[in-house]
């Protein structure tokens, strides 16, 4: 099969192999990792082999280009990495089909007009460092550049550290602004984390991203030994950790939001001993940045009073924070009108077109998922679908490009 023949599913099937998790399932592909820097030697070489210029850029995003690079350049792509034992198509999808419509398009003889580039960004998930959308956030100026290099992965690597093993200069990394400035469009196609779509139609348009962010819990109390300590002896941080899941969910209830726990970590983390230290992390999202703010003060409130209970100190840590955003609505109608009147839809999971909405126009398509499943090994995209999601991007490069 050449290249100009292959659908976005045989890409996909290229990487299967890549970052399996034989823990958790699924996949585990981090940033600077073995596995995501496969996954970007994959890329390039994909790239290269359909004509296009790959290019790194400071933050060590990676950039292919049909054509010279230029202002109001046309923009599609996504990212790699994963979530610790994501699924196959969060990230991959939008790239691959990227790499298709690009086959698609010149197997029509199509020629841009206007620049036009695939983009990879790194670190979208925040799955080694913690921050989201990082590689977009650092070329925005969203993030700060001194503080996402001091930030560690749970084996205290540092971002700069990881950086500099994998190749990449550090003291590089910090706001893009001609790069961001010369991106007129930017549309990302990616699987819709939900299952809106499953009764509904096989491609969507995105409206708006709910506001989001996370928070570490950290609970401070007193290790000591599980068979010797009497319970009023103790100041166990275990105990308003736990509280504070139960008080996520009733906050949540409460307020029609999402809060969840989906990490929680205990020092020194033995069975026969009573912890010194847990720290969990929030993930809170409405469509209203104030509902957040008072979802997340409602579940610290209770974290305080669960503490004082216990003999235990409380540290909370906003680690990152993004409002909800309100996709280029021309461009939302522009999109639908492209890929026949596709419905449009809100979405709950960030994107680094999220991240660059603040900077440049841009858009979204989503995959019909059936499932509705996402983040875990059972996310799931059918192939013909994959491939109408596919021709739509198309059509869309082929609408904005010209």
């Amino acid at each position: 099969m050449t290249a100009a023949q292959e659908p976005t599913s045989a890409l996909l099937a290229e990487i299967a192999d890549t970052g399996r998790d034989q823990h958790r399932g699924g996949y585990s592909r981090h940033l600077f990792t073995d596995a995501e820097l496969g996954l970007r030697e994959w890329f390039t070489e994909a790239a290269t082999r359909r004509g296009l210029t790959v290019e790194v850029d400071r933050n060590s995003n990676l950039w292919a280009w049909w054509g010279e690079p230029g202002p109001g350049a046309v923009v599609t792509g996504s990212h790699l990495d994963s979530v610790p034992g994501g699924g196959a198509y969060d990230g991959p999808l939008g790239v691959a089909s990227a790499l298709a419509a690009v086959d698609l398009l010149k197997a029509e003889d199509f020629r841009p007009t206007k620049p036009f580039a695939l983009a990879v960004f790194a670190e979208e998930e925040g799955g080694r460092f913690g921050r989201a959308c990082l590689g977009s956030a650092l070329s925005t100026g969203t993030v700060d550049a001194a503080d996402a290099l001091r930030r560690t992965d749970p084996d205290g690597v540092t971002l700069a550290e990881a950086a500099k093993r994998a190749g990449f200069d550090p003291s590089s990394f910090g706001a893009d602004k001609d790069r961001i400035a010369n991106i007129g469009t930017f549309v990302e196609l990616h699987i819709e984390q939900g299952r809106y779509l499953a009764d509904l139609a096989p491609v969507a348009v995105a409206s708006a991203i709910l506001a989001h962010g996370r928070w570490r819990f950290r609970f401070a109390g007193q290790g000591n030994h599980a068979g010797t300590t009497r319970l009023e002896d103790r100041a166990d941080p275990m105990m308003p950790a736990a509280a504070t899941v139960i008080a996520a969910r009733q906050a949540a209830a409460k307020h029609d939001a999402r809060a969840t726990v989906g990490r929680l970590q205990s020092l020194p983390g033995g069975t026969n001993v009573i912890a010194s230290t847990v720290d969990l992390w929030l993930d809170a999202r409405d469509d209203r940045d104030e509902v957040v703010t008072r979802l997340v003060e409602d579940i610290t409130r209770a974290a305080e009073s669960a503490c004082r209970d216990e003999g235990c100190q409380l540290t909370v840590t906003r680690e990152s924070f993004a409002p909800e955003v309100t996709f280029d609505t021309t461009l939302a109608r522009q999109l639908a009108k492209i890929t026949g009147d596709a419905p449009i839809i809100p979405t709950g999971a960030g994107h680094d077109a999220g991240i660059l909405a603040a900077a440049t126009r841009t858009g979204m398509l989503f995959v019909r998922n059936p499932t509705g499943i996402s983040h875990a090994p059972e996310e799931h995209a059918e192939k013909p679908d994959i491939e109408i999601g596919t021709k739509a991007l198309a059509a869309v490069v082929r609408d904005l490009a010209r």
